[in-house]
């Protein structure tokens, strides 16, 4: 996306992206804690360290739930049982597609919905429930920090954050601003200054979170950003929208970096309100024609093989 994006929206395009996009493949390595595995991260972890890397922030993006439309708050508010439908050809099946009695997804022991709370109980529910499928789990969290830290006389600080999981715009933009919250705290703790890094790794849709952020971010005044502080008057908790308001210079200089790790295109990126930006996706590139970019997976042609 270029630089001055306000918010504009990414777009799939057909076209040969060039040299934006390489491809890598997997090829079975070291089993995790084994001793070569051990041996990799902690030069990984060196060589974060010596380019100033001071916390590495692992953002949850599971949508692990009865909601993963997040069509639950509309549907509990009575707008979606009003007879919209009637008429309409495939509506109805849509609509119980997305309706928790009818979509086909088991409920969660308890009925825990979104939005999430960012708390031990939640997080150990994710990884009992999904383990590693578009999650860190707090297993694999510790065993990182031990094997980067074995040769590093000053630790990086780690951390695990879930965000509500509500997918939708409202429910992304509140999790952006308290991520922007929790990041400004984060600056404070460490006492991070302009030449110090911040790395995010995004699992999945949480990395739409730190695509709003790029957008929040940027020098200068603009029309997107205005509306949208508009939009969160109603919404944001004070605190967190005073945050907002300041986030231009509130992280002190400290450029923010980020991987995602299967992000859907959905928001555009500004490049100049972050650091640099790697996008990973898990591409399977079957296609004999030679445009390896247009390869992907086998979805589903109809609502009910969906779930």
């Amino acid at each position: 996306m270029p630089v001055g994006n306000d918010f504009q929206h990414a777009v799939y395009s057909r076209a040969d992206p060039g040299n934006r996009v390489g491809y890598r493949e997997y090829v079975s390595s070291a089993p995790p804690d084994s001793p070569a595995w051990q041996d990799a991260m902690a030069a990984l972890g060196t060589q974060l360290a010596s380019a100033r890397i001071r916390a590495v922030v692992f953002l949850h993006g599971t949508f692990l739930g009865t909601d993963p439309f997040g069509i639950q708050r509309l549907d509990e508010a009575g707008g979606l049982k009003r007879g919209y439908s009637r008429g309409i050809p495939g509506v109805d099946a849509l609509l119980a597609l997305m309706r928790e009695d009818t979509n086909g997804l088991p409920r969660w022991p308890g009925g825990p919905m979104p939005p999430f709370g960012d708390d031990d109980q939640i997080k150990t529910r994710l990884d009992e429930q999904v383990g590693d499928a578009g999650n860190f789990t707090s297993a694999y969290v510790n065993l990182f920090t031990k094997a980067i830290h074995r040769d590093l006389p000053s630790p990086i600080s780690i951390l695990r954050i879930l965000w509500s999981c509500e997918h939708h715009h409202l429910g992304r933009a509140q999790a952006a601003i308290r991520l922007i919250h929790r990041l400004k705290t984060l600056c404070g703790e460490l006492t991070l200054g302009a030449d110090d890094r911040i790395l995010i790794q995004a699992h999945g849709q949480a990395g739409l979170l730190p695509a709003l952020i790029s957008n929040l971010l940027v020098p200068g005044e603009s029309p997107g950003r205005a509306r949208f502080f508009e939009i969160l008057k109603s919404t944001a908790e004070p605190e967190h929208l005073d945050t907002l308001l300041q986030s231009r210079t509130m992280l002190n200089g400290v450029s923010l970096d980020v991987v995602t790790l299967g992000t859907p295109v959905r928001y555009g990126w500004n490049p100049s309100g972050i650091g640099k930006l790697l996008h990973i996706i898990n591409h399977r590139p079957m296609r004999i024609d030679g445009k390896r970019w247009l390869a992907k997976m086998e979805l589903p042609q109809i609502t009910m093989e969906m779930p």
